[in-house]
């Protein structure tokens, strides 16, 4: 096992590329299929290993996180350990800088960050099944972030396709400052338990560039796009914004909102729109990235 120095744990942003619902099964859950990746902006969370079981958050948004003892970061140690015997716990710390309600998979990133601190702490394979399950059970869009790699994923979310050869993908993503409630953005939908849609994510060229990929991708949307609109505004304000900048190649909410992204040629292209939409939204969260 580790010894007890603490060690920092990336914990990514997610983007889901393409969202489609399928309908809705009997049970109430949506049936998904999306294609996702992940952003190099992220929370990090340190782990100290061999001491009882805490967490501390700090950072930017830390304020919007809501408290520490429900957070999913707990909740995944608790999972974990109660499918491990003799698990060793320990410290967490949570620096948070992505926004919190925001289609990001902020909190279940943060969660699939303490299941790798524990599994390296603990010795426990990378595939070991019961860090599947664990993340399972904290949530569905957690089993996506532990490797943290693009793939598609169906059912809930937590039925995973392989891992995608996706070439780096030079994106802007805005938050407005808008916080929306996933339950409220699938209510919108409007859906009856059973009722079913025709709606397949496009695949993606497996050994394609980047101009492939785009080409994929605009084949696809977001299905609940315009649900989430309707619920927070701000949205369409967004998705102006970032249509409007130069170079803009596609523009998509990602989740169930409120962050949007755009795509662009080259990271150059990025930074350059991040910029002249910070000057025009300062008050937005504005981050250049590439996505993979």
């Amino acid at each position: 096992m580790s010894n007890g120095a603490p060690r920092r744990w990336r914990a990514p942003a997610k983007v889901n590329l393409t969202l489609r619902v399928l309908g809705r099964r009997d049970d109430g859950w949506h049936e998904l299929d999306s294609l996702v990746a992940f952003a190099g902006c992220c929370d990090w969370l340190t782990f100290a290993p061999g001491e009882p079981l805490s967490l501390t958050i700090d950072g930017p948004t830390a304020a919007a996180a809501g408290p520490a003892d429900d957070n999913l970061v707990l909740r995944a140690a608790r999972a974990l350990a109660a499918r491990v015997p003799r698990l060793r716990l320990g410290r967490f710390h949570l620096r948070k800088r992505l926004p919190v309600a925001a289609g990001l998979g902020g909190g279940s990133s943060d969660a699939a960050a303490a299941l790798r601190a524990l599994a390296a702490a603990n010795e426990l394979a990378c595939d070991d099944p019961r860090l599947f399950d664990a993340a399972a059970a904290v949530g569905a869009d957690v089993p996506v972030c532990l490797e943290a790699r693009a793939r598609r994923m169906t059912g809930r979310g937590e039925r995973l396709g392989p891992r995608l050869d996706l070439p780096p993908l030079a994106a802007v993503l805005v938050n407005p400052g808008a916080a929306v409630a996933t339950p409220a953005v699938f209510a919108a939908l409007g859906l009856a338990p059973g009722e079913r849609l025709d709606a397949p994510t496009p695949p993606l060229a497996a050994n394609g560039g980047a101009a492939d990929a785009l080409m994929a991708l605009q084949a696809g949307r977001n299905d609940l796009q315009a649900s989430a609109t309707r619920l927070a505004p701000a949205i369409a304000e967004t998705v102006d914004a970032l249509t409007r900048l130069d170079g803009a190649r596609l523009v998509r909410m990602s989740g169930s909102g409120a962050t949007c992204f755009a795509l662009f040629a080259d990271r150059h292209a990025a930074a350059r729109a991040a910029r002249t939409l910070r000057d025009a939204h300062p008050g937005w969260w504005t981050r250049a990235t590439c996505l993979r």
